[in-house]
């Protein structure tokens, strides 16, 4: 689990974050949600620390982050998996070099049992037979899925998605979310995921936190999106007409 308490960020004199208190729950897909420049994308370079926010606590299982000290975070970022927007494999590194990566730099294996769970990890995103081609080889949807494949070979116990649909099509997207929904249920990690995507919000999202100009503005579930009254959050879900009529059906037949 992690937690978020009274974190402010602010850059010279414009405040980005201000007085932001969450919950990420282990097992769970936590999604952070808002506009381009709501502030989510900050608060998740806070919780990861990447950013240094002016004052509040981020703790992983009870553990202050911002209080350890260089070997005590260093091996906290050994229990934390990443899957950026762009996938960021290494180019010149085959799908297997690339699953190793990480494994390669913190796990004191022999390269028989690092590159067994490099293997282990292709093969739960079903892409073992890919393990040879290069990044340029394969499309985007199989790279989103190698860095699924990578983020998992240490067995963290908690994964970072930012815009992890960024750039594919509605049906690959659909796949990521899956893959990324069963995997924090199977190693029961707490997954946040930094999302403007409203599919996945709708499929896998079962704790949704909404960012409105740097204040946390709602928290719920994706069953409590559609009987919500905060307005600001109508106007940011339902700005698709489709949405907005889908969400009216389902609250007629309640009725």
């Amino acid at each position: 689990m992690i937690e978020v308490k009274h974190l402010y960020k602010s850059f010279e004199d414009k405040d980005v974050l201000i007085d932001i208190n969450a919950t990420f729950d282990n097992g769970k897909t936590n999604l952070i949600i808002g506009q381009s420049g709501s502030g989510k994308t900050v608060l998740m370079k806070c919780i990861v620390g990447l950013l240094t926010p002016n004052k509040g606590e981020i703790l992983y299982d009870n553990r202050n982050f911002l209080t350890l000290n260089k070997n005590e975070k260093r091996m906290l970022r050994r229990e934390m998996g990443m899957i950026f927007q762009s996938a960021a494999l290494f180019d010149s590194m085959s799908v297997l070099d690339n699953v190793m990566f990480p494994l390669n730099m913190f796990s004191n294996d022999t390269l028989r049992d690092r590159t067994r769970r490099a293997m282990e990890c292709l093969d739960r995103v079903n892409l073992s037979d890919a393990r040879n081609k290069f990044p340029d080889e394969i499309s985007g949807g199989m790279q989103k899925r190698v860095a699924i494949a990578r983020a998992i070979s240490l067995n963290p116990k908690y994964l970072f998605c930012d815009e992890p649909n960024s750039g594919l099509d509605p049906k690959t997207s659909l796949v990521i979310d899956d893959l990324i929904h069963d995997i924090t249920r199977e190693y029961n990690m707490t997954t946040i995921i930094n999302t403007h995507d409203m599919n996945s919000v709708m499929g896998i999202g079962e704790k949704i936190i909404y960012i409105y100009q740097g204040r946390k503005e709602w928290e719920g579930t994706k069953e409590e999106v559609f009987n919500t009254n905060n307005e600001l959050l109508n106007n940011f879900i339902f700005a698709s007409d489709l949405l907005r009529k889908v969400r009216d059906v389902e609250r007629h037949e309640i009725k």
